[in-house]
C-alpha cells in the first residue's frame, strides 16, 4: 500500500519542478524530500523523476506522470474522507416517529424541506402504529413523534383535529352495502381509524367482516379504490376514485398530536418541533385544535 505522505511529496515535486520549491511547499528539508522520492521509487520499482544537467530543475518520467495522476486522485479522496468525518461530527441526529397510517408522500416532501434548510441536523425517522410510537417515546427511543389519538388525550406541543369519514369506491353500489355485512379495509390493531370503524358499526348493530388489512395508507386507499372494502379515513386523504359513504354511521373525529419524549430538548429537537408545529397542519390540510 502506498504512503499518502510520499505521494503528496511526489505531486509537490511534479508541480514545482524543483526539489527546493517542493520542500518549501510540504514543509520538509530538501534532503527529506529527496529521500521520500527514493523510497517511493523503491516501492514502485520505477524511476519517477529526472534532473536536468544543471541539477536544479526536475521533470517526471512517463511512470512519474502516471503515478502523479493517481496520487492526485488518492489525495483528493483522502481529503474528502477527512471532511466527511469532520462534517459528521458536527451533525446532530433527531429521532422522530411518524404513524404508518399517514400520507407518507406529503410528509416526506415536508421533511425534505426541513433537511434542506438545516444541513447540520439529520433525521432518523421511524414509522409505526401510534401505540408503538408512544411506547418508544416513553422508553426514550424517540425524541418527537406525530401520533393519531383520541382528541385531547394528554399533553402535546400541537394538535390538529381530523375529520373522519367512511370512504368507498366511487362506483360502489351503496344499496348492496346496506343489505350485507360491511366489508372493511382496515389498519392493524392499535390504529384509531380501525377502532372508530368497528365501534361505530358495533354501536349501530351493523354486521361487518374483515375484507382487507394493511399497515400503509396507500394499501388501504387502493383497497377502497378497487371496491374491495370500505374504510374510515381522514377526509383529506380521499382520492379522486373515492366517495363518502353515507349508508354507515358517521365516525367521530380523531386527532393528530405532536408529542415529545421526556429528555431535555436539544436545540435540533426544538428546531424540528417548531418546524412541524408550523407546517403539519398545512401539509395535511388540517386546522389547529
Amino acid at each position: 500500500m502506498m504512503d499518502l505522505g510520499l505521494l503528496k511529496t511526489l505531486v509537490a515535486v511534479v508541480d514545482e519542478g524543483s526539489f527546493t520549491r517542493a520542500a518549501q511547499r510540504v514543509h520538509r528539508t530538501q534532503s527529506t524530500v529527496s529521500q521520500q522520492i527514493r523510497r517511493l521509487e523503491d516501492d514502485v520499482g520505477r524511476q519517477l523523476l529526472m534532473r536536468d544537467r544543471s541539477g536544479v530543475n526536475v521533470t517526471p518520467t512517463r511512470h512519474g506522470e502516471l503515478l502523479a495522476q493517481y496520487a492526485r486522485k488518492l489525495l483528493a479522496i483522502s481529503m474528502e474522507a477527512v471532511d466527511a468525518m469532520e462534517n459528521d461530527a458536527r451533525v446532530s441526529t433527531v429521532r422522530v416517529g411518524l404513524p404508518e397510517d399517514i400520507d407518507a408522500r406529503r410528509m416526506a416532501d415536508m421533511l425534505s424541506r426541513f433537511v434542506q434548510t438545516h444541513g447540520d441536523i439529520r433525521l432518523d425517522i421511524v414509522a409505526g402504529m401510534s401505540t408503538d410510537l408512544r411506547e418508544r417515546l416513553s422508553a426514550g427511543d424517540l425524541e418527537l413523534a406525530l401520533v393519531k389519538r383520541e382528541p385531547g388525550q394528554g399533553d402535546a406541543l400541537m394538535a390538529w383535529p381530523e375529520t373522519l369519514v367512511w370512504a368507498m369506491a366511487a362506483n360502489a353500489d351503496t344499496d348492496a352495502l346496506a343489505h350485507a355485512p360491511a366489508p372493511l379495509a382496515l389498519f392493524p390493531q392499535g390504529c384509531i381509524y380501525r377502532q372508530r370503524a368497528i365501534r361505530c358499526l358495533d354501536a349501530a348493530q351493523r354486521p361487518w367482516r374483515m375484507a382487507f388489512g394493511s399497515h400503509s395508507l396507500a394499501g388501504i386507499q387502493a383497497a377502497v379504490s378497487s371496491g374491495l372494502g370500505v374504510s374510515v379515513l381522514p377526509e383529506t386523504v380521499l382520492l379522486s376514485d373515492h366517495r363518502i359513504c353515507d349508508a354507515l354511521p358517521p365516525p367521530p373525529p380523531a386527532e393528530i398530536a405532536l408529542v415529545e419524549g421526556g429528555a431535555p430538548p436539544s436545540a435540533p429537537r426544538r428546531a424540528l418541533a417548531d418546524f412541524l408545529a408550523a407546517t403539519v397542519g398545512e401539509t395535511l390540510g388540517l386546522t389547529v385544535a
